[in-house]
């Protein structure tokens, strides 16, 4: 018996959706959605849109964080002081530096004799460029994993603190055929004086490499090496430490009833040290001094500054005259005060983070100085409000100190403290 045939009976039919089509199909019910949800409640609306356009807003604004990508990076001045001078790897002109100058593989920064500059890097090492520098950016760049950091020190003096960065990462400074390599959390001091044929590759703190040639000498605390261009040998020595500065703290202001009151210094006692040469400037380049002398111990009382912005500074010496490498430099304000029952009044606003840059706005009397870490504000308004911006702050926590003081000497200072990540 012939069998019948039953598929002419079956009908199947389908139709093909695509990705984009569910995708266009979801986004446009979004849409209505938040289109009814705006009409309905607009003011709702607005704040939740406006929190994400600021967090996208904050999130271009972190500029200099280490965060590894691929291929080359850019680093950025966090602090320019003085003539400091760019040229870019792609032009044979020199440029002023500034804050918004991104600086990429094969530029070359110059300082002046009055100039200081820092230069952080992706990987959150950063270069503290002394005055009379020239330094090459000869590699910056980085992959998903590593990041490879190498600078050329062609003249002059860097300090530099290398970034917490992952196994595998190279922060790297050349300076006249020798290459010196720094293991994260490190700092170091590279000097390169080519007319007096001097160069010299210290670590403060953590640990470096220094290969010449055939030759490898590594480096821990205060310990360095130096040489001359036709030595056949670097030259490796423990250098003395410098003492650490505590008073004047750095950005304090000394409030004094007298400018001639005198204002008390000390630091940390150095163990090998028998002497300490203090040295006290109006400028951060030490190119002129008001107190230059030599004391034996940890602490000095120094009378007649007078008012305004200083700088400090000391170098520990053995019993040899040996000196160390200069301590850390703070910066302090003297600033004249009448007696304590003269009122003056002083608010601020919340602090508003603008990346690296805090802005600060407040208010006071309308004849007041307000100073911001010893900066003048330029401007205070009739009503006594005024505004400031500060220069880009580096990672980390920053110590912001806001002084007013009116005509009768009365002085009110409030101090806040903002983290830069």
């Amino acid at each position: 018996m012939p069998q019948k045939d039953h598929s002419s009976k079956i009908q199947i039919g389908w139709t093909t959706v695509t990705y984009r089509s569910v995708l266009l199909l979801i986004l446009a019910g979004v849409g209505l959605v938040g289109a009814a949800t705006y009409v309905a409640f607009p003011d709702f609306s607005k704040k939740i849109t406006g929190k994400a356009w600021d967090n996208t807003i904050g999130r271009l604004a972190n500029v200099g964080q280490p965060r590894p990508a691929s291929g080359n990076q850019t680093a950025n001045f966090t602090l320019i002081d003085g003539t400091v001078k760019v040229k870019k790897a792609n032009s044979n002109t020199w440029i002023n530096a500034d804050y918004q100058t991104p600086l990429e593989k094969g530029d070359v920064i110059q300082t002046s004799s009055e100039g200081l500059a820092k230069v952080v890097f992706p990987d959150g090492t950063s270069y503290n460029v002394k005055q009379d520098s020239l330094i090459v950016i000869e590699e910056n760049s980085a992959n998903d994993q590593q990041t490879d950091v190498k600078v050329n020190l062609t003249s002059g003096t860097v300090d530099l603190s290398t970034g917490t960065y992952t196994q595998g990462s190279k922060s790297q400074v050349v300076v006249a055929g020798a290459t010196a390599t720094f293991a994260k959390d490190t700092s170091a001091l590279v000097r390169n004086d080519p007319k007096a044929d001097e160069h010299q590759i210290m670590v403060k703190r953590g640990e470096g490499e220094v290969v010449r040639g055939a030759e490898n000498v590594k480096l821990t605390e205060y310990e360095q090496v130096s040489f001359k261009a036709d030595s056949p040998k670097m030259t490796k020595e423990k250098q003395i430490a410098p003492p650490t500065l505590i008073s004047p703290a750095n950005m304090l202001p000394i409030f004094v009833i007298d400018p001639k009151d005198p204002v008390q210094f000390s630091w940390s006692p150095v163990s090998q040290a028998v002497s300490y040469h203090l040295r006290v400037s109006r400028n951060p380049y030490f190119s002129s001094t008001v107190i230059d002398k030599k004391i034996g111990k940890s602490d000095e009382q120094i009378s007649g500054l007078g008012e305004g912005a200083f700088y400090w500074e000391v170098q520990s010496e053995d019993i040899n005259g040996q000196a160390s490498i200069e301590s850390e430099k703070n910066r302090f304000t003297v600033i004249r005060k009448g007696p304590d029952n003269i009122p003056i009044a002083l608010e601020l606003a919340p602090l508003v983070q603008r990346g690296h840059v805090i802005e600060i706005k407040g208010k006071t009397e309308s004849t007041a100085r307000v100073m911001v870490n010893g900066q003048e504000v330029p401007f205070v308004a009739t009503d006594g409000t005024f505004q400031y911006f500060t220069p880009p702050l580096p990672n980390g926590e920053n110590l912001i100190t806001i002084t007013a003081q009116n005509s009768r000497g009365g002085v009110k200072t409030l101090q806040k403290k903002v983290v830069i990540q």
